[in-house]
């Protein structure tokens, strides 16, 4: 994927773009303790439901708000109280605007309302993501972190600095040894950094070194894309970007353009399994690159 084909890639995914409802199956895991992981179209939502209402991670797309909301409803007919999203990306935003119209508190990191308030411009040809209307924001933002103490459960929502984007979150629910990790962890495939929103791979790596500290051999893992994840997953999602980066650091230590490490193709026998999604290996040097040249 060329440069310009990577950012509009980006811009899709920041945007959330329209979808219709009928093309997407919802699929509900039960990790126990009135917690659910659930799959749509975009970042994994994770869910708690119990006597004190429902607590939601992330929302998808617009359009899916809709399905989403019935499907939540399934599992409680409690009120959902809070919708916390993990970083600003329209696929993990898409729905605040429809799930505050239904009385819900969004919260996010203060970096997340930042973004989505200002809007984002597309680096390759200057056009702009616009801004997210005022309904969209976060109402209630951290700093560093937060704990909501909902239906027996402390979820412990932890900000990593300088991930997959600037606004990250992690959310650990301890007790439940249940971990959602947002986009810092795609299962079983590259991630995507994004530099332009204040990403970095050693910031991802750094991320994925924390979160491996409050795993065990038992601990349910809510990748934002790919399926359920577990310790021995997550410890090679970082395992693979520290090759990255030992193979990319030295290449831009020499001085080399990003076209002429593109053209290296370091990291070519990575790309299966890693790069059979929405980063390439070729789309994965490229932003290591970025990342390791602007540190």
């Amino acid at each position: 994927m060329k440069k310009e084909l990577l950012v509009v890639a980006i811009a899709s995914l920041v945007a959330g773009a329209a979808l219709a409802q009928n093309e997407v199956d919802i699929e509900t895991v039960d990790l126990g303790h009135g917690l659910y992981a659930i799959y749509g179209r975009g970042g994994t939502i994770g869910v708690s439901v119990g006597e004190d209402g429902v607590f939601v991670i992330d929302d998808q797309l617009a359009a899916l708000s809709e399905p989403l909301l019935e499907v939540i409803g399934g599992l409680s007919d409690g009120p959902i109280r809070y919708v916390i999203n993990t970083h600003w990306h329209g696929d993990h935003v898409g729905g605040n605007e429809n799930f505050a119209a239904a009385g819900v508190t969004v919260v996010a990191h203060e970096n997340v309302r930042t973004r989505m308030e200002l809007g984002a411009t597309d680096p390759a040809a200057g056009n702009p993501v616009p801004p997210y209307p005022e309904a969209a924001l976060p109402t209630i933002t951290h700093k560093d972190g937060a704990s909501f103490y909902m239906n027996g459960l402390e979820a412990r929502v932890v900000h990593l600095p300088h991930a997959h984007t600037d606004g990250d979150s992690i959310i650990v629910f301890e007790s439940a040894n249940v971990i959602h990790m947002g986009d810092i962890l795609f299962n079983g495939w590259f991630p995507f950094v994004d530099v332009e929103s204040g990403g970095s791979l050693d910031g991802n790596i750094a991320a994925l070194a924390f979160a491996l500290t409050l795993a065990n051999d038992e601990t349910q893992i809510i990748a934002g894309h790919g399926p359920m994840a577990d310790k021995a997953d997550m410890q090679a999602a970082h395992d693979v970007l520290v090759e990255v980066r030992g193979r990319i650091a030295p290449l831009v230590e020499q001085g080399l353009t990003l076209d002429e490490v593109v053209s290296a193709a370091p990291l070519a026998d990575l790309n299966d399994p890693w790069g059979q999604w929405f980063i390439t290996a070729e789309d994965m040097t490229r932003l290591a690159y970025l990342s390791l040249a602007a540190d």
